[in-house]
């Protein structure tokens, strides 16, 4: 997580809180560094989760919304993320649609801890 993207992250939410932008008071403060924003780290759930998901024979897959969200532990700056996911329930919802409810660990290079846990619903359209 580049300490470029916690910045441009902050001036586009007007988040500009210490721990996320300001290095040497972060140096001072409870993680030791400048830290990625919770919501952040969410966002790249969703770009990390498609290199991990192959959908055939679908024409469209939307993301239907979350069941659960938590930040166990910080990213951060400079630290280096992967997605690991897996798919948990498969329902058919109508004649074209599929729900899928996938849970996901987003783990940083950084902690032992994950540091988002989320549950994910996508639907799938034949």
């Amino acid at each position: 997580m580049s300490k470029s993207d916690i910045a441009g992250f902050a001036a586009l939410t007007g988040d500009e809180q210490w721990i996320h932008t300001d290095a040497s008071r972060a140096r001072e403060g409870p993680f030791g560094t400048t830290i990625a924003h919770g919501y952040l780290t969410l966002s790249l759930v969703f770009p990390l989760l498609a290199e991990l998901l192959d959908f055939t024979n679908v024409r469209m897959v939307v993301n239907y919304g979350l069941n659960r969200v938590r930040f166990p532990s910080a990213v951060p700056a400079g630290a280096r993320i992967r997605l690991a996911a897996t798919v948990t329930e498969v329902t058919r919802i109508g004649d074209d649609c599929y729900e899928l409810v996938i849970l996901s660990r987003l783990e940083c290079d950084r902690g032992t801890k994950p540091a988002a846990v989320v549950e994910l619903i996508y639907r799938a359209y034949e």
